[in-house]
């Protein structure tokens, strides 16, 4: 499920969001730059790293990135074979240069994996292997993990392995030129298969309960008085290729649970609360989930072209709360499901972002292979789900807090204006969950609630006694970009 992140570049029509975005690196104390002995460690790696014997580089490999990208994580190639399909896909083979037990191992251990901040990423690897030795670069010969798939007609998975190779990618892709090539009819056969397998492996996704949430790129921008956002659609060859990706991830998890070792990434179903809240949402920008419709169903026919119905996909990841990383070893795990995508699943195609993805493409291997799988990666497992949660929690606060400020300026020119909002949740005088801490370490009394405007798509804390999913009619009060603060008073209820 790719996600979007603001880019917020510095000019002098944005400076004040700039530097409050900036700010948030050293407030939440982001990771700073490697050290000069892990950066030492990590070139000598490069310098005495050494190919494997299988010899893959006749295949065309090809990546498809933003254009911008450089930490280049995957790699494919697919060719028909009888009715049905054969998938390479090369994933960076980033153990190679991670000595387990080394100061390498730690800091990636630390850091768990890239940060997105406004400014700019905070890499996961030093850069001589994010984004040169270790990256699929093109024209340059790489060690690689290799999966290989045989799809059947309907692009069901019949058999898959996984061996390290060498491989060499023949060309770096970027989405709107592979897009352009597909629509036009002159892309070359393995883009055209690759639209073949995404689609059915769409309808697989769909029969099986499963969604993706595939968000825009967005921008902040300023006209001189007023900021606002400039998104860019996702292109459908981008939910092509993230269906190659969650192809990969569940083969991933299917083979750790045959050999029961392993780590997944699981997330229970939505709770009744979460569910009512993001109805509310739907409800409140004009697009309901009716009832009897399943949630892929509901979000693949958002247009994200629409900011309202842009703020629903954002917004539905607030029904799936509660994932994380469930490691094994010896005895499979009762809960295996990923919910959003209705399958057992692992994460495994980009090691070179996140850490769990070295341990699982190592442990995949050795079972694919039928030998031992290192004993330091066993000794890992338990402590992978905490290392992973920290850095998702330290990314999610960023996330929030990059969220809000943006809010805050699409607003700043708003305050004293009346708006019609629908209440999404409530704590009220007669709730005891009024009394929760406000965010800032003190007992709130105030009753209240979240409410979402239309326009912009905005949920916000207003104050009131409010019910949720009523309709009032709330003044904006406080929209302060430095403070990250939006907020309402009711003045109509329902």
């Amino acid at each position: 499920m790719p996600y979007s992140h603001v880019d917020a570049r510095v000019n002098e029509s944005q400076h004040l969001l700039a530097r409050v975005l900036k700010e948030l690196r050293s407030e939440l104390e982001l990771p700073a730059a490697f050290s000069p002995s892990v950066i030492a460690e990590a070139e000598r790696a490069v310098a005495e790293q050494s190919m494997p014997a299988v010899d893959l580089t006749g295949l065309d490999f090809v990546t498809i990135d933003p254009p911008s990208s450089t930490d280049l994580d995957q790699a494919m190639y697919i060719e028909r074979d009888g009715e049905g399909y054969r998938l390479w896909y090369a994933i960076a083979d980033v153990p190679a240069f991670v000595a387990p037990g080394g100061e390498l191992d730690a800091e990636t251990r630390r850091r768990g994996q890239t940060i997105y901040a406004p400014d700019g990423r905070i890499p996961l690897h030093p850069p001589v292997i994010s984004e040169d030795a270790g990256s699929l670069l093109p024209d340059q010969d790489r060690s690689a993990f290799v999966w290989e798939f045989e799809l059947d007609a309907a692009a069901v998975v019949s058999t898959v392995s996984l061996r390290r190779a060498r491989m060499r990618s023949r060309a770096k892709l970027n989405y709107e030129q592979v897009q352009q090539d597909i629509d036009s009819g002159e892309a070359p056969v393995y883009l055209q298969l690759l639209k073949e397998v995404g689609l059915k492996r769409i309808e697989l996704e769909r029969q099986r309960g499963g969604a993706s949430l595939n968000l825009p790129d967005e921008e902040i921008a300023h006209d001189g008085r007023h900021y606002f956002i400039v998104a860019r659609p996702a292109r459908p060859v981008e939910d092509w290729n993230a269906q190659i990706s969650l192809m990969t991830g569940m083969a991933a998890a299917e083979i750790m649970l045959e050999g029961k070792v392993g780590i997944l990434r699981t997330m229970p179903a939505p709770d009744g609360e979460s569910e009512a809240r993001f109805r509310r949402q739907t409800k409140a920008l004009g697009h309901p989930w009716p009832e009897g419709i399943a949630y892929g169903e509901y979000l693949r026919g958002l247009d994200t072209a629409d900011p309202k119905q842009l703020a629903l996909m954002n917004a539905a990841g607030s029904l799936f709360r509660g994932a994380g990383y469930t490691p094994f070893d010896g005895e499979v795990p009762q809960e295996q499901t990923q919910a959003a995508i209705a399958a057992a699943y692992a994460h495994t195609t980009a090691p070179l972002r996140r850490l769990v993805d070295r341990f699982v493409l190592v442990i995949c291997e050795a079972l694919c292979a039928r030998t031992e799988v290192p004993n330091w990666a066993r000794q890992a497992l338990p402590l992978l789900p905490q290392l992973m949660a920290a850095s998702d929690q330290l990314s999610g606060r960023l996330e929030r807090a990059a969220l809000d400020a943006v809010e805050a300026a699409l607003l700043s020119h708003r305050v004293g204006e009346e708006f019609d909002a629908v209440v999404i949740s409530a704590r009220n005088s007669n709730n005891h969950s009024n009394h929760n801490s406000n965010g800032n370490g003190h007992k709130d009394a105030v009753p209240h609630g979240t409410i979402q405007i239309s326009d912009p798509a905005v949920s916000a804390r207003c104050d009131g006694e409010l019910e949720a999913g009523t309709a009032i009619r709330a003044r904006l009060v406080e929209a302060d970009i430095e403070k990250r603060t939006v907020r309402f008073e009711l003045i109509i209820p329902a």
